[in-house]
Parts: structure tokens; sequence; C-alpha cells
């Protein structure tokens, strides 16, 4: 009867060994596993022929025969698993690993020169089948060691896995284990003598490790869906992951997404994630509403900005399990579409704001004020006989001039002012909360500084002069009637004005035609 059931454990262990070499292949521990299982079966029928001998002579062959696949078998389990989890050995490891099952192999087959691995040897043939006696020697227990130890790093690299596992990866892990310990406690009762007339367990044993190792396969799909890709896929993400359930507890999360919340660690998993948000009350609000969005953080005194989004997951029955929250870095795109419109809205050469994008923020700031009420003023200035110069110095000396002029006025606005470039030496500036005897100010100013200014070109010095125009209004709460454009026709007619009063001089924009021109 144990004769039948070691060859139906060797027939299991042949069975995965087809099933590894067809179906696994390249997939992570696949090939230690084919040899495992190889060897397994060599050793399980090789016993079996054993127990069927009826000679010393017999036993002692099938014994050798045996110990070419037995000593291998823990070098491969350690191996399947070390590779399973995505780790691997190094070279030197290998040769040691290798070198003493070797030793073994030899030590048995020269065993009638030395003793060395067994005493001695005799046939008991009190039990159903005859069994062999056999006294150890000093490499016997070396050998067992080694055996011991190649199982149990196993077994701890695998344990190892369990806290970073999810589910299916942690039912693979147990079973391989629960498979790991069944030849340890088998060797534990041949060698105390505790097992029937004496019999080697280890074969038997052995294919019920296998068998545990082929629910893994069969049902978890070990090896084809492994820890590897959780630690090398999940753990390796740019993108920061959070893994949530149905009741929104933390089911799982990778590394990067402790940039934007530091506050998780492996205690965090199975609470609720807005117990562990706290105050951030932002993200909070993000994380209920459950909308993909963009989302602002500081780290380190540097701005960063992530691309929160959410996907469901359901099992085959469209059964909603939870949902997966992918936080990815976005600074670079944010910074470069600020960049690029940055760069639309202003005019190359001297920095202010083009015509269109001035139009639209003075748009804005004219609609502000409609809800607050107050003052807005806009002024409207040239550079005098402009084409003059350019005429008579080139045109290189009037771009010159002309970033000159802008850097005088911006240094005369300020932050709440906008100044843009309303077409060739012709400017604009839009002015909240300024009354018209302020903006008269500041135009003069203007004036004078740019008037003030000498600039050198080729040795040559340029004197040029501005003229302005002012246009104001004071706008009531809910008031709607006073329209940007109408402002800037103002400032311009009162541009013109400055001009035919013989230019360097400012203009303000009166109802019945009122001005007061200052002339240098």
């Amino acid at each position: 009867m144990y004769i039948l059931i070691v060859i139906l454990a060797g027939t299991i262990s042949l069975f995965l060994c087809l099933y590894a070499h067809l179906k696994l292949k390249e997939a992570p521990g696949a090939l230690p596993y084919f040899f495992v299982t190889l060897l397994s079966t060599i050793f399980t029928f090789s016993y079996a022929f054993e127990l069927a001998s009826t000679s010393l002579e017999q036993v002692q062959f099938w014994l050798r025969m045996e110990y070419l696949a037995l000593p291998f078998i823990p070098v491969f389990v350690l191996i399947m698993c070390v590779e399973y989890v995505g780790q691997k050995l190094k070279q030197w490891i290998y040769y040691v690993l290798f070198m003493i099952p070797i030793m073994t192999i030899f030590m048995l087959n020269t065993n009638n020169l030395h003793h060395l691995y067994y005493v001695s040897m005799q046939l008991n043939n009190e039990g159903p089948s005859p069994i062999l006696e056999l006294e150890y020697g000093p490499w016997f227990y070396i050998h067992s060691i080694f055996v011991f130890l190649c199982l149990m790093i196993a077994i701890i690299v695998l344990l190892r896995q369990l806290k970073k596992s999810q589910f299916r990866f942690r039912m693979q892990v147990l079973l391989m284990v629960t498979g790991l310990m069944i030849p340890i406690l088998a060797s534990c009762l041949y060698l105390n003598d505790l097992t029937p007339y004496g019999i080697d367990l280890g074969p038997v044993s052995m294919s019920i490790t296998f068998i545990f190792h082929g629910v893994a396969l069969l049902s978890f799909q070990m090896f084809h869906v492994s820890p590897i890709v959780r630690d090398k896929v999940f753990e390796s993400m740019k993108e920061g992951v959070i893994v949530l359930n149905q009741n929104g507890a933390i089911v799982d999360y990778n590394k990067a997404i402790l940039k934007v919340i530091p506050n998780l660690n492996y205690r965090a998993i199975g609470k609720m994630l807005m117990d562990i948000l706290g105050n951030e009350s932002a993200l909070a609000e993000i994380m209920e509403v459950g909308k993909e969005c963009d989302y602002k953080i500081c780290i380190a005194d540097k701005i960063t900005y992530f691309h929160i989004s959410f996907s469901p997951i359901q099992n085959r029955r469209k059964i909603h399990l939870g949902k997966i929250i992918t936080f990815a870095d976005v600074t670079e795109r944010v910074n470069l579409q600020e960049k690029l419109k940055q760069l639309a809205s202003m005019d190359g050469l001297t920095q202010v704001l083009n015509r269109t994008f001035f139009m639209k923020k003075a748009e804005m700031i004219i609609d502000n004020l409609e809800m607050t009420g107050g003052n807005v003023s806009v002024i409207m200035f040239d550079i005098d006989h402009f084409k003059k110069v350019n005429d008579t110095f080139g045109h290189e000396a009037g771009d010159i001039v002309l970033t000159q002029v802008t850097s005088i006025a911006k240094e005369s606005l300020r932050a709440t002012d906008l100044i843009g470039r309303y077409g060739g030496e012709e400017f604009i500036l839009c002015m909240p909360h300024t009354s018209l005897l302020e903006a008269h100010e500041v135009a003069d100013l203007i004036r004078e500084k740019v008037f003030a200014n000498r600039t050198s070109i080729n040795g040559k010095e340029i004197c040029i002069t501005s003229s302005f125009g002012i246009s104001n209004a004071f706008i009531e709460t809910g008031d709607n009637r006073v329209l940007l454009q109408m402002l800037i026709r103002q400032a311009d007619q009162a541009l013109y004005k400055a001009k035919d009063n013989g230019r360097n001089c400012v203009h303000l924009y009166r109802q019945k035609e009122f001005s007061l021109p200052f002339e240098q």
C-alpha cells in the first residue's frame, strides 16, 4: 500500500513538472520549480523501487539513484522562493549552495571507503517490505543541517512578503510555506524513529508539499501574478497610488503617495482615509467628491502640482469593490503651461502685456469694479517722433528705446496696475481705484523720467519725449454702463490733443473738453 502511495506521490510531482515546463516557462521562479518537481519525481520513484527491492545490493543501488536527485531539491526550493519574491542571489552563493549537494553525492557513492555518510547499513525484514537500517556518519548530519537551513531560509523569504502582499499573494505565500513545513516535520519523525517500520516519509511529504504548491499554482495563479509584480511595478511607480475598499478604508498604497500623505504607514491599513487625512481639508474635500482634478501642495518649500484621478474596482459581476486613487506629479506640465501662457500674453520685445491679453485683463478689472465700485483710469502714451529714431539710428536703436521706456513706466506702477503695448510705440495703462488727478501724477512722473533718460547709440546721445492722454470713470456698484472701449477711445482722443499741444505733455479727457496741458 505504501509503495502505491509513493508512486501516486511521484505521479503528482511529474504532473506538476510537466505543467511548469509547458505553461510557466518565463515566469519568476518557474524554472527552479520545474527542477524541484523533476528531481522530486526521480527521488520518489526511486524510493518506490527501493521499497520493492528484496536484497541489500538492490536497495543500495536505488539509494544511490535517490541521492542523484535528493541533495539538490532543497537548493532549488530556496532558489525558487528567492526568485518568486523578485530577488536574485549573488553568483558566489550559487557555488556554495551546489557544492554541498555535490559533496553529498560523492560521500554517498564512496561511503564504503570512509563510512563518513553511513557508518553501517543492513536490511530489516520485519516490516511489510525490507527497510534499510542506517547508522549515520558525520557528513549525513552536515547534509541534514544544510537541508534544514535551505528550507528555513526559503520559508523566511516567503514570510517576509506577507505584510506587503494583498490577499491573493498572501494565500500563495501561506500555501507555499505550509508545503515547505511538511518535509521538515516528516524528516524529524524519520530521524527520531517515529515512523511505522522506520519508513522514510520524505518522498510522500515532498509530494504533499507540491500538492499545496499545485493548489497555489492552479487556483491562485502562482508565478503568473507573483509578488514581484506588486513590488517591482507598484512600488516603482512614479505616481502615488492608494487603494480603498467600498467603505473608504485603506487597502494598500505605494511609497510615492507618501509625498502627498506623509503620515501614511502600515498601521493605516484598514483605517478610513478621511481619518488619516485629518486637517488636510482641501484634499479631504477632493476625496469626498471623487472628481478628477489638479491639486497644489507645498513640499520642501516648493510648490508641487498633482493630477488626482479615480478608477473604480469592480468584479466580473460589475459589483463595486472599491477604488484606486492615483496622484500623478504634473508640476512640469503646469509650469510649462504657465510659461506658455505668459509667452502668449507678453510682448516679446518689451515684456509687457500684448494688446489681446491687456484687453482681457482690463475687462476683468472693470467687471470687478462693477461689483465693488470705485474709480478707474486709462492712460495711453507714445514716444514722440519715434519713426525719426528708427530712420536716424536704426531699428536696433528703436528697440532699445522701447525697452527703456517700458522699464521706466513699469517702475512707476503699482502691482494692481496693468501696462500693455497697444501697437508700435504706443502703450496703454489701466489703473483701478485711481482718480483722474492720481493718474495725472503718475503719467507726468513717467513723462519726466522719459525726458530725463539719455540713451547713447554708437557714441551719439538720443533724447526722447512722450505724450499722454488720460480718461477716467467712477463706477458705482452694479453700474455696467462703463465700457473699456469707451475709456480707451477717450484716452486716445486726449493723447491726440496732447500731440496737438506740442507733445511732451499730459492731456486729461473731460466731457466739456477742459484740458490741463503740462509742458516741459
